[in-house]
């Protein structure tokens, strides 16, 4: 399934369950430029989506300001993590992108 991405230029396609920093987690792939058919990996802690989810759950909203301070190991895996989590809540329908901040429908 591809994740949505407000300026993506190529797919970032959810893998499926793994493991990251010692925890399960979400695993998804993303572009390699130089070798488009061995695409890296990444991934989001069980964890790490519980704090993204209750911060939509209870401002209203999740913010790139809120993750980078919030979420700094998964902000120094990536910082595509912050519209992927983002990208998910869409696919849930729980929320929209708005300029750098996803907003609770």
């Amino acid at each position: 399934m591809v994740i949505p991405k407000p300026d993506a230029k190529s797919d970032f396609i959810i893998k499926g369950w793994g493991k990251r920093r010692g925890e399960g987690a979400l695993i998804y792939y993303i572009p390699n430029h130089q070798n488009p058919n061995k695409p890296y990996q990444k991934g989001i802690t069980v964890s790490e989506w519980e704090l993204a989810f209750n911060e939509l759950m209870e401002t209203g909203s999740f913010s790139r300001e809120w993750f980078n301070e919030h979420m700094k190991p998964c902000m120094r895996e990536g910082t595509c993590n912050f519209t992927t989590i983002g990208g998910v809540f869409e696919l849930l329908d729980i929320a929209r992108y708005e300029r750098g901040v996803y907003r609770r429908v």
